[in-house]
């Protein structure tokens, strides 16, 4: 079935109806290989993302090309959610205000609640089961509009699809250097969802992809502290993801390399400095002449948490805080738990403050290999600082 303008304009509205901030189709390209993409995981960018190097029977990549593991797919509908909207005039603190060493910094993604159903209290929320359900509905309306002929299919996050590449068809926005989708009037704070459809979008229906508006500017790029953003080349934007702090904090399984540990700061899930310095971000936290929904609030105790309240968090504690968030996602409780402990041990390493020596070495001491080695870096490191440190008599 081949859409015509009237349904390209249903569509979005029903997307912007069913909880979305910005919506756009786009058409899925001929098969062909994606060579862009190939060459970045060859390069061993991808580091332990193994969902991003899958291969199919014959060795290609199954995210090269939508068709390959889709053989249906025809368009893919990219719904977008603002996690960052500017609430009474005023903007959410950022990683790089000022802030005490003492404290850590989760990233702003996984600050999301929402009420609970029976209470109305506030409660974690992970993003995948917002955006989820209201794909789901706006898939229905789908069917109902085109038939059960129509094919589709929803992801957020979970499929073989190359999101950002078609956020950038759909006229969401362009893809800038920090590699992020820049929106220009709502900057990058962004969640993607898509709906890949068996639907024909005219190109005459296309839309104009969004104009790269970056310019000459490198503060993304100048402001990563683990040079994980490589300089653009013939107008592509690379990340290598073994050095990202939010690869390292999150996907990064077992030690983290040690030259990459200072540069790491007070980060203990997920970074935003390349989102943080984008100007395009500043704007928007101003003035949006888009309205932005609140859909999902952030939770106080997650903005420059304290590093000692969050080593505090054991079993239940850690639970009722975390459970149904980003930083405890069901599949991986254990090893999510592990890996936030060697985060924040990093992080009290590079706070400077000796206040965390006792937690460091009682950390140092357990049957945990990768917290006890990061711990003992830490602890050594804290040690050494102090031994640096003049004291009072000696600067008299």
């Amino acid at each position: 079935m081949t859409l015509t303008l009237a349904d390209r304009d249903w569509i979005t509205q029903q997307a912007r109806a069913s909880g979305f901030d910005l919506a756009g189709i786009a058409a899925v390209p001929a098969p062909a290989e994606d060579a862009r993409f190939a060459a970045w995981v060859a390069a061993g960018y991808a580091g332990e993302l193994d969902y991003l190097t899958r291969t199919d029977d014959a060795g290609n990549l199954v995210r090269g090309d939508l068709r390959r593991s889709t053989p249906w797919a025809r368009s893919v509908i990219v719904c977008a959610v603002n996690y960052n909207p500017v609430i009474e005039g005023h903007r959410n603190p950022l990683s790089i205000d000022p802030a005490p060493p003492t404290s850590g910094w989760i990233a702003r993604y996984a600050w999301s609640s929402r009420p609970h159903a029976n209470s109305g209290n506030q409660q974690p929320a992970d993003y995948h089961d917002i955006l989820k359900p209201q794909l789901e509905v706006l898939e229905t309306q789908l069917k109902q509009r085109f038939g059960s002929t129509c094919n589709t299919r929803c992801y957020v996050d979970t499929g073989p699809i190359l999101e950002r590449d078609f956020a950038a068809r759909a006229g969401i926005g362009w893809i800038g250097k920090n590699t992020c989708v820049i929106n220009q009037q709502q900057g990058s704070w962004f969640l993607l969802g898509v709906i890949v459809t068996s639907l024909e979008l005219p190109s005459a229906l296309a839309s104009i992809p969004a104009a790269d508006r970056c310019g000459t500017c490198t503060r993304c790029i100048d402001a990563c502290p683990t040079d994980a953003l490589l300089p653009s080349t013939n107008g592509n934007r690379t990340m290598d993801a073994t050095r990202c702090i939010a690869y390292l904090t999150i996907e990064k399984k077992g030690s983290i390399p040690e030259d990459l540990r200072a540069p790491m700061g007070r980060q203990v899930f997920g970074c935003d400095i390349c989102q943080d310095v984008c100007p395009w971000n500043a704007k928007s936290a101003h003035s949006s002449p888009i309205a932005v929904r609140n859909a999902l609030p952030p939770r106080p105790e997650l903005i420059n948490p304290s590093l000692s309240w969050l080593a505090s968090l054991e079993g239940s504690s850690f639970t009722r805080v975390f459970r149904g968030s980003p930083i405890e996602r069901n599949r991986r409780q254990t090893s999510r738990r592990k890996l936030f402990r060697r985060n924040l041990a990093i992080a009290m390493g590079n706070s400077g403050d000796p206040q965390f020596l006792p937690q460091l070495d009682a950390w140092a001491a357990t049957e945990d290999p990768v917290l006890a080695e990061a711990a003992a870096w830490a602890s050594a490191r804290l040690r050494e600082a102090a031994l640096n440190t003049p004291t009072e008599s000696t600067t008299k």
